[in-house]
């Protein structure tokens, strides 16, 4: 054991429980070069719940020059499950960066989610 971890266990009242392979979702790879964090699991099931799963990946997260405006004619979807997709994908950028971008883009619209945004 550690000198951390001798410490931490002569103040508080622990167990080793060996390392860590998964916490809150992210699934941890502990190698000699890196720590390597993923959530390939918790992606698929955002996928899923929204519908999505058989959707083929693509490149880019969002379509360059996209423009949505909150002022729409269009039909109102469930706001619920809107707000619980997008808090989804905003912890999914805990370890997806690279959606970080889009997944700000579509948070603007959390408080009145329609079916359609788009920008004629």
């Amino acid at each position: 054991m550690g000198s951390f971890k001798r410490e931490m266990a002569a103040r508080f009242r622990m167990s080793d429980l060996g390392a860590l392979t998964y916490y809150l979702g992210i699934k941890v790879r502990q190698g000699r070069e890196a720590l390597t964090l993923g959530q390939s699991a918790y992606a698929s099931k955002l996928l899923e719940r929204s519908g999505m799963a058989e959707c083929k990946p693509c490149v880019t997260t969002m379509e360059e020059r996209l423009k949505l405006t909150k002022a729409n004619t269009a039909a109102k979807v469930d706001a619920t499950l809107y707000r619980s997709i997008v808090g989804g994908l905003r912890y999914l950028v805990h370890t997806r960066p690279d959606i970080a971008f889009a997944v700000v883009y579509v948070s603007r619209f959390m408080e009145n989610p329609r079916e359609d945004h788009w920008v004629q």
